[in-house]
């Protein structure tokens, strides 16, 4: 995780959210109320983000002590206490919902990505995710995903090539893409093709391809093609994979399945928080 970026998306985040400043807290709370933030789980999974939750509170008050409860990875029960933050209200109350949005996100993440790597335990396939993230959260989501125990496919299209279908369209064949690719392209970087037809595939194999994806191709048909693709050549299985059929897809052999599902339109985790003012009265914060 780069810390730089990180807070400089907090930043960015906080921007959004208090604008001048947080109308509410600041009519209510003088600067030296200090009070006391309660995370805790509202259901039963895997958490991730205390990262966020150090480093969302130092962005508002490097004086906010946070004690962290739960770290990431760990599986989490309903009721179970995440984390605590004590220090000024005003802060306190700033970064809360920023905090939760995030934390809730990623858990969701990670939660779902564990429960595929589960269902996929005695296969030889590896769970991976795709660019189908929310623009600016790509580097939350792709965390959250190693936190769940799955694997990360290219970050952007900068640090790995992917021809896809539309790529083979314009260069007009396989073959031409490839070439033009491995001309301009240093040795240290990898080239993966998509393919949808057996034709494709043999043609991929013979332009020298690293990887080669089945896209939106069934576990029988990835069964039999796999038959004919070189050991030194990494598989991936990408599209129409589900809950209900990613062992199915796992069972033929591929070595990474990917899953647009892990990140696109996941479900946010069930996070709440409470609030412990000097007076020791408690209450929840829900908006």
């Amino acid at each position: 995780m780069n810390l730089l970026k990180l807070r400089s998306m907090l930043n960015d985040f906080y921007i959004e959210d208090i604008g001048d400043r947080d109308l509410t807290s600041e009519m209510i709370f003088t600067p030296d109320k200090d009070g006391e933030l309660t995370f805790f789980a509202k259901q039963s999974g895997v958490f991730c983000g205390e990262i966020v939750i150090n480093e969302g509170f130092k962005v508002l008050d490097q004086n906010i002590v946070v004690q962290i409860q739960v770290h990431d990875g760990e599986r989490i029960e309903k009721g179970n206490v995440i984390a605590r933050a004590k220090g000024s209200v005003q802060a306190l109350l700033k970064g809360e919902r920023v905090i939760l949005n995030l934390i809730q996100r990623m858990s969701g993440i990670a939660t779902k990505t564990a429960n595929i790597v589960q269902i996929l335990e005695g296969t030889n396939s590896k769970i991976c995710d795709t660019r189908k993230t929310i623009p600016g959260l790509r580097m939350l989501d792709k965390y959250a995903v190693r936190v769940g125990g799955g694997v990360n496919h290219r970050n952007g299209l900068y640090d790995a090539v992917l021809i896809k279908d539309n790529h083979i369209s314009f260069a007009g064949s396989i073959t031409s893409a490839v070439s033009k690719v491995r001309s301009g392209l240093g040795h240290t970087v990898k080239v993966e093709v998509e393919i949808e037809t057996k034709d494709q595939l043999l043609e991929a194999i013979e332009a020298g391809a690293d990887i080669i994806m089945f896209d939106n191709r069934n576990p029988s048909e990835i069964t039999e093609w796999l038959n004919v693709v070189p050991d030194w050549i990494v598989t991936e299985a990408s599209g129409n994979i589900t809950l209900q059929n990613v062992k199915e897809y796992a069972n033929t052999g591929v070595q990474f399945i990917s899953l647009g599902s892990l990140t696109h339109s996941v479900e946010a985790f069930d996070i709440s928080a409470k609030v412990i003012v000097e007076n020791g009265i408690e209450g929840g914060i829900s908006r």
